[in-house]
């Protein structure tokens, strides 16, 4: 069994010699073996390694297929090679490398590297420690790894206080209706890790919707992030997504401005929409021409009319009628200029029922039942003429149904 925490994994014995005389370390604890590549993932597995440098093998494929196969979070890899080679270090770093030194370097650069390399293996362990307490706490979702929606308003309380999240974005990515039955949380989840980054925090919100703070990045940064996750997903699944500012504002408040911004998205087709730019155009609108301002004004007050007469009523009539039929269950509505939510809480079950008005001529109704997929959770976008007492009844009744079966089960 190696008893030392550096590995290095060459055939060379005068490159062994020649890195063993450069590789001076600070820590008496610290300490370098060395190993062929037939006997090195034994040696690995029977040893407490903290790094492995490896040196290139005579062809690329080789040595990029050798790393691969070595890889874990155990440990740390370093690439030793002969000279530079800009693909050969590339498709290392993709390989899962986190550094590489060459004969060549000087000793110094050596070390620098190899102490950066425990630092990081230090840190990655401690993160693979504290996933884990998550994971047992029940703070993350075991499929996706990221963050459950339940701690989400914690999470962002404390994070705003930090000014470089109030200077981000906060952004909801949805699939698109026509996408879902071709839609994994896996595939999405994975899209999504691959085109953030590590300080970025990603919530899961059920119904395949995904919540993601971005810290210090303006505009143009969340869209690329929005195109980048697009694009790792091909082009048979299409999301949608609300983008809107941090700043000062609390998890209700950028629900409301984020899913008004993806409810734009979704009707014009926009791969993302951000709600800051799409008031200004629609402001900018406004003051070019009467005619638009007074349509807009028409669309406005015919929302506040339908908030008064139809949705307010609805809402407060279902309240009554089914406050006392759902067995432990409690039912809570409230409306406001950017949404309108019908929402019930029971021990096994949350649900809820937002009407979300972007500021156009339709509104949008999210159903979502914690803990559900498609189809109970579901998108319905109406024009404002046909948002009526009944319909609206219809549709509320309907999502009571749902809530009812699934405590059932």
């Amino acid at each position: 069994m190696i008893e030392d925490n550096i590995l290095l994994i060459t055939e060379n014995e005068d490159i062994a010699k020649n890195v063993l005389s450069k590789l001076v370390l600070l820590r008496e604890s610290d300490s370098i073996a060395v190993s062929n590549y037939k006997m090195a993932k034994k040696n690995i597995e029977d040893s407490n390694i903290s790094i492995v440098i490896v040196h290139q093998k005579d062809e690329k494929d080789k040595t990029i297929n050798f790393i691969k196969s070595i890889q874990s979070n155990n440990y740390t890899t370093i690439l030793l090679v002969n000279d530079y080679d800009q693909d050969l270090i590339l498709e290392a770093y993709d390989a899962g490398i986190s550094d590489y030194f060459s004969i060549n370097s000087e000793s110094y650069e050596m070390l620098i590297r190899t102490v950066n390399c425990f630092k990081y293996q230090t840190l990655k362990n401690k993160s693979i420690r504290d996933n884990t307490l998550l994971k047992m706490l029940d703070a993350t979702d075991s499929e996706t790894e990221f963050y459950k929606y339940k701690h989400c308003k914690n999470l962002l309380a404390d994070f705003i206080k930090d000014k470089q999240f109030r200077n981000g974005m906060f952004i909801i990515i949805a699939v698109e209706e026509e996408s879902k039955t071709r839609f994994s949380t896996d595939k999405l989840s994975k899209a999504i890790k691959q085109a953030i980054r590590g300080n970025d925090i990603v919530t899961s919100v059920r119904g395949g919707k995904f919540y993601l703070i971005l810290p210090n990045i303006n505009k143009n940064g969340a869209f690329s992030v929005v195109e980048k996750i697009q694009n790792n997903l091909g082009n048979k699944i299409i999301i949608r997504a609300g983008i809107c500012k941090i700043a000062n504002k609390d998890l209700d408040r950028l629900e409301k401005e984020g899913y008004a911004a993806l409810a734009e998205s979704v009707q014009t087709k926009e791969t993302a929409v951000f709600l800051e730019e799409k008031v200004k155009a629609v402001d900018d609108w406004l003051s070019t021409d009467e005619k638009d301002e007074k349509n807009y004004k028409i669309f406005k007050n015919a929302y506040n009319n339908k908030l008064e007469k139809v949705i307010a009523p609805v809402f407060f009539r279902l309240q009554k009628t089914y406050e006392e039929k759902i067995f432990e269950t409690k039912i809570n509505q409230y409306s406001d200029e950017l949404q309108s939510v019908f929402q019930l809480t029971n021990p096994k079950q949350e649900s809820r029922l937002k009407i979300i008005y972007p500021g156009f001529a339709k509104i949008v109704i999210y159903i979502i039942h914690d803990g559900l997929n498609s189809p109970e959770n579901k998108e319905i976008h109406l024009n404002l003429k046909d948002i009526t007492p009944s319909n609206l009844s219809e549709i509320i009744e309907d999502f009571i149904e749902e809530f009812k079966n699934t405590i059932k089960n």
